[in-house]
């Protein structure tokens, strides 16, 4: 069994030869054009969020409509937007330095810098009115209903933003400086200035936005030389000098920059920090990050305890040293990189993972998966030692239970179980639907027969049963967990030094053909091509997800309406076009790195953010759901006094079939079918304790009856599924409609229960 070595040589080819960098999931240069999209999604959240009320079906269906399905246009026009935003936004170019780094104080602990974005988002904007004029839904959405009256707003804050991006230079850094006799952090903003007016301009957005007292004050260099200070002030302060636009949160901190840059020293980049932020930009980088952790950890108060044995220092993290992390372009894909620094070898739980090797577990894995999780750690039984020894630093007794377990299962946890793993495990979800998750969980191990006899023990202990089933020369283990709810079950057998778990015997037959096979994902040239380019050679770790699916089972989980909208072939099996994101990880002697690859994002993304950012499509729907469910209650209790009033001799009706009308079509009304509520609600299979859907919501009803005559009920309406919402209501006889929040009932409830609930405001 060899799986390809490419596998981890094209994530660690991210970087120069000096620094072997890795990946972070984090954002992305390219993925800026995204943001764009997601920016006017969110605001016009806030637009339809601040005109839905309580919900009343007429108000759901005015600018936010209760069915999701008919913003399909919308979200489909917002995902052709973001196809042309793509190919036509030209982003700022990668740097190779940075001007202003040179400029900060040596104190300087954190640094972020940024491209001047103000561009981009022009020709953004340019493009969405384009759209706007060629896309008659889009403009229907923008123009019409709540969010017409935000929309300007929102055109204008970019164009705001774009404005004072004309005065600002190609970079703009966030940094904080530590010590110099300070208290606090000093938060620092740095920008250079292209040309004049940008005090003017501040200042004249500053009077339109505030009322009160300025939130946001502008000094030019006079003005902030004799502008006194007020105690504990805690204001935006920014200086526009004719070089730089400086920012701080006070204006000692923006006093002592402003002489710090005076002075025209460069000591930051003959530091240490400094040196390795400059070695961040080397062959190019959109955005660069860093944070010097162990001079931050030396200002962290220390407690009675200031001793080395510190329980920060045990994991190991107490060393750290640097963490740097910088976005890039990788052959036209977004990539990003991080690295976490120590100032020795790696120790304690910061060791845990190993240096890089072969996933061997990769083998076994389908290429369908969903999501695939597969690492190369320390050997267990070391760090079982490692949390003894964390556990026991605080607490001596607290592994005082262990021995007696042991002797208890008459083996050693340490020699006997975790000693036969070899420390590599791959984990693979294969199916992201909740009601019959497929899973498999792939150990390397050392000694199948060891193994195996202290599983036989522990599981024989727990009286646990376990029966083996022989296919084809393999032994299957076949376990089943007793459960009050639900038993569970799941298989494992032993192949080429590997232990396969699975979620069923079907599950880890089909790693096994897989793995005899070749088709493993390990092999896939899908796989392959969407890892980060790279010279070969090999990983700690790794992590591959396909988006699409997981974007495909979240979606489901807070719409099924919106889910109904993915593309298709975006589901867990993989089938269709696949948006894949990869992470590799590597495990040097003083270093933690990683490095991912995102493929560009398609409508399945859109789709997403829309499920982030118009939450107020979901409430929406919720609140006509609750609104009709309201309404149904009340229908209900007039038909039950209806019909208390025709058929005195049965009191009220049992069963919402005895409110409905004939399923026979007969016309005349009867005792068993009323026909005093129409079918929807009424229909002849809602009997007693059975349910009737409507809009969103289960009903139901619970009477109390003596022989033929019922004295009492109680009518209730509960949602489908947790989606549907988040409250069920019922009345009884005194028509008050009561509820109560929760997830779906199960059961009817009796009308002494309902009148504990809370009464619903009228």
């Amino acid at each position: 069994m060899d799986v390809p070595s490419r596998l981890g040589g094209k994530c660690d080819q991210i970087g120069n030869s000096q620094s072997r960098w890795p990946r972070a999931r984090s954002f992305s240069h390219r993925n800026m054009r995204s943001v764009l999209v997601a920016a006017f999604l969110a605001m016009a959240s806030v637009a339809n969020g601040q005109s839905t009320g309580a919900g009343s079906a007429t108000e759901a269906g005015q600018g936010t409509p209760s069915d999701i399905k008919n913003y399909a246009p919308v979200l489909s026009a917002f995902g052709q937007l973001l196809q042309h935003l793509k190919e036509n936004v030209q982003l700022p170019p990668e740097r190779t330095q940075s001007q202003l780094l040179p400029l900060l104080p040596d104190s300087t602990v954190f640094y972020i810098g940024l491209p001047n974005y103000g561009e981009a988002s022009h020709q953004a904007l340019t493009l969405f009115h384009q759209e706007l004029a060629q896309d008659s839904e889009l403009k229907k959405f923008w123009e019409h209903g709540a969010i017409a009256a935000q929309a300007p707003k929102i055109e204008e804050y970019m164009e705001k933003f774009y404005e004072l991006s004309q005065y600002l230079g190609d970079e703009i850094v966030l940094s904080a400086a530590v010590g110099e006799g300070r208290k606090e952090p000093a938060v620092l903003l740095l920008a250079k200035t292209r040309k004049p007016g940008a005090k003017s301009l501040l200042e004249q957005w500053t009077k339109e936005i505030s009322k009160s007292p300025a939130v946001v004050r502008v000094f030019d260099p006079e003005e902030l030389s004799t502008t006194k200070t007020a105690e504990r002030e805690e204001k935006l302060t920014i200086l526009v000098r004719p070089d730089f636009l400086l920012g701080s949160l006070n204006l000692e901190t923006l006093r002592w920059f402003n002489a710090e840059l005076d002075r025209k020293g460069s000591g930051f980049v003959t530091t240490q920090f400094g040196r390795r932020i400059e070695q961040a930009y080397e062959g190019g980088a959109t955005a660069v990050g860093a944070i010097d952790l162990q001079r931050i950890l030396t200002l962290v108060p220390k407690g009675a305890d200031a001793s080395p044995t510190t329980l920060l220092q045990r994991t190991g993290f107490g060393e750290m040293r640097y963490l740097v992390w910088r976005h890039k372009t990788v052959s036209g894909r977004a990539s990003s990189e991080a690295e976490l620094t120590f100032t020795g070898a790696r120790h304690g739980v910061a060791s845990w993972l190993a240096s890089p090797g072969t996933l061997g577990g990769l083998d076994f894995v389908s290429p369908g998966a969903v999501m695939v999780v597969s690492a190369r750690l320390k050997k267990p039984a070391e760090m079982f030692d490692d949390i003894k020894d964390l556990a026991t630093a605080s607490n001596p007794n607290a592994m005082a239970a262990l021995p007696q377990m042991e002797q208890a299962l008459h083996m050693s946890l340490r020699d006997d179980l975790l000693s036969q793993l070899a420390g590599e495990f791959t984990v693979e979800l294969e199916s992201a639907s909740p009601s019959t998750p497929q899973w498999r969980t792939i150990f390397r191990i050392n000694n199948p027969e060891r193994l195996q006899a202290a599983l036989s023990k522990v599981l024989a202990i727990q009286h646990i049963g376990m029966q083996q089933v022989e296919q084809d020369g393999i032994i299957y283990y076949d376990i089943q967990v007793p459960s009050p709810q639900k038993a569970t079950e799941f298989s494992y057998a032993f192949l080429d030094g590997y232990l396969i778990l699975g979620s069923s015997q079907a599950a880890v037959t089909e790693a096994i053909r897989l793995h005899h096979s070749g088709g493993s994902l390990a092999k896939s040239p899908k796989f392959l091509e969407s890892l980060p380019p790279a010279p070969l050679s090999e990983v700690s770790a790794l992590v591959y997800e396909d988006a699409s699916a997981l974007m495909a089972f979240q979606l489901r989980q807070a719409s099924r309406e919106l889910a109904s909208l993915m593309p298709q072939g975006s589901n867990e099996k993989g089938s269709g076009e696949k948006n894949t994101v990869v992470m590799c990880a590597y495990g040097d002697e003083s270093a933690l790195r990683e490095a991912s690859v995102n493929q560009s994002v398609d409508v399945s993304a859109v789709l997403v953010m829309a499920a982030i950012a118009i939450p107020n499509l979901m409430r929406a729907r919720n609140a006509a759901h609750d609104s009709s469910a309201v309404a149904s209650i009340r229908t209900v209790n007039t038909a039950q006094a209806t019909y208390s009033a025709t058929y005195p001799e049965r009191g009220f009706a049992r069963d919402l079939a005895s409110l409905g009308p004939d399923p026979n079509g007969v016309n005349k009304a009867s005792a068993a079918h009323a026909g005093i509520i129409d079918q929807s609600l009424g229909n002849s299979e809602c009997t007693a304790g059975k349910w009737c859907t409507k809009s969103g919501f289960q009903f139901t009803i619970k009477a109390l009856c003596v022989a033929q005559q019922c004295t009492e009920y109680a009518a209730l309406a509960t949602p489908v599924d947790p989606n549907s919402g988040t409250r069920s209501f019922c009345s009884t006889s005194d028509g008050v409609i009561r509820m109560k929040f929760g997830p779906p009932l199960t059961a009817p409830i009796s009308a002494a229960e309902c009148r504990k609930w809370t009464r619903l405001p009228q």
